[in-house]
């Protein structure tokens, strides 16, 4: 590899963790067409959007790792390494950071307030039994597409006003 070429790549490492270390990220990935997200996840998320998802949500890496089914120690390897994650692993990034987005857009759409953090709601949310779960917490739903799934319409129910 030539110079040039190691300094393309890292300018490349370098705008693709700008673009992934923005706040907004959720509520694009959350707007995004069904083809775009489709191409994200074969692309591969970095790694490292994980710790902006933990930061923005208030919780242990640890803790989200577990909800959505990652194993801590290769994430963290791909994070030091500057890496995307697998095909699998980022589906789950993006299906957790898409309901992340949803949440944002359902406050702004809803006209709610303007300080109100819905990454932190979301968390807590997704840690408190529900009886449309059978009182279960929609985190233990979160490690498959389906159960994503199955979350995300729960969620757009706290919109309509459905019981949830």
């Amino acid at each position: 590899m030539t110079e040039a070429s190691r300094s393309d790549t890292r300018a490349s490492v370098r705008n693709t963790q700008q673009i992934w270390s923005h706040r907004d990220r959720a509520i694009n990935l959350y707007r995004a067409s069904t083809v775009d997200r489709v191409n994200i996840v074969k692309q591969g998320v970095p790694a490292s959007y994980l710790l902006v998802l933990t930061t923005c949500m208030a919780i242990p890496k640890e803790k989200l790792y577990r909800t959505i089914g990652l194993i801590r120690a290769t994430v963290d390897r791909k994070a030091r390494q500057q890496k995307v994650l697998n095909q699998d692993e980022s589906e789950r990034v993006v299906g957790i950071a898409r309901l992340l987005g949803q949440a944002q857009s359902l406050v702004q759409e809803s006209g709610g307030p303007e300080n109100f953090d819905g990454a932190k709601w979301l968390a807590a949310w997704l840690d408190r039994p529900l009886p449309a779960l059978d009182g279960r917490r929609p985190a233990e739903f979160m490690d498959t597409a389906e159960g994503r799934s199955l979350v995300s319409d729960l969620l757009a129910q706290q919109q309509s006003g459905a019981y949830a």
